[in-house]
């Protein structure tokens, strides 16, 4: 792993739903505070050679991108086949544009079929043009290199659905989960910045409560920990009231950089 740091940008820090939510008065979704409104969860890394990796492409693509800047990706890793994860896809014809070539993306094998089916459009003999997103699909098998760094992928359970996080150096996103298969816990040994799953306090049968998300800390026992996938029933500023040292709620824009070691 090259020497550097990695940049990593949170487009979306919320739900499928979004927060607010729509029709919904409650205190979070109607806050003032900046960090209450929640867009579809995704992020983009940049490694320390400048290539921006876009995770996941969520349904709220194109606002993040113009709020944050986004004028290049280089190439798109996907943790499940989700609406709120998948269906910004089309907008990856912009960046076709803007780079003049098609954009690689990754991910396991449901999750591509789950691609192939959902925007057949894209894959139909004669499609082409600026209309139509221009993408190539790759297969996850296991670790790989990607803009000088190794991705790794983690093995996760999004209810009974295996799906994946990604590690890459000391630092780990795992979000949309509820449970880790014990062979996952080894790849995870040593991170020192994680963003992880917890929806909110009351159980939910595919994502982390707060409460189990700290058993995952406490086990990790990472110097820094972002919470993320977060619902409406959340409130920013009192819910980092109560977590522990190093623990805290992530929110839309906000920037982390973590150090690679050589």
């Amino acid at each position: 792993m090259n020497r550097g740091t990695l940049r990593i940008r949170m487009l979306g820090t919320g739900t499928s739903h979004g927060v607010p939510m729509i029709g919904c008065t409650c205190a979070v979704c109607r806050s003032a505070d900046p960090r209450d409104r929640r867009w579809r969860p995704s992020i983009l890394v940049e490694t320390p050679d400048g290539t921006p990796i876009l995770v996941d492409t969520s349904t709220d693509l194109r606002t993040q991108a113009l709020a944050f800047d986004v004028t290049r990706v280089d190439a798109i890793l996907y943790t499940h086949s989700h609406a709120d994860h998948l269906m910004g896809l089309d907008e990856v014809r912009r960046f076709n544009v803007l780079q003049k070539r098609a954009m690689p993306c990754y991910g396991d094998a449901q999750t591509l079929a789950d691609i192939r089916r959902t925007f057949a459009y894209v894959f139909e003999s004669g499609s082409a043009g600026g209309g139509i997103p221009q993408i190539e699909l790759h297969e996850i098998r296991g670790p790989f290199g990607l803009g000088g760094v190794t991705i790794v992928p983690v093995p996760l359970l999004h209810g009974r659905r295996p799906i994946y996080g990604y590690r890459i150096g000391p630092f780990a996103y795992l979000t949309d989960c509820n449970a880790m298969p014990d062979a996952s816990w080894p790849l995870l040994e040593g991170v020192s910045h994680l963003v992880l799953d917890a929806l909110r306090d009351r159980p939910h049968p595919t994502h982390f409560t707060v409460a189990q998300a700290l058993e995952v800390v406490a086990r990790l026992a990472p110097a820094r920990t972002w919470f993320t996938h977060i619902c409406h029933e959340l409130p920013h500023q009192a819910t980092n009231d109560r977590l522990p040292a190093g623990v805290e709620l992530a929110y839309d824009g906000l920037a982390i950089e973590v150090p690679l070691a050589g």
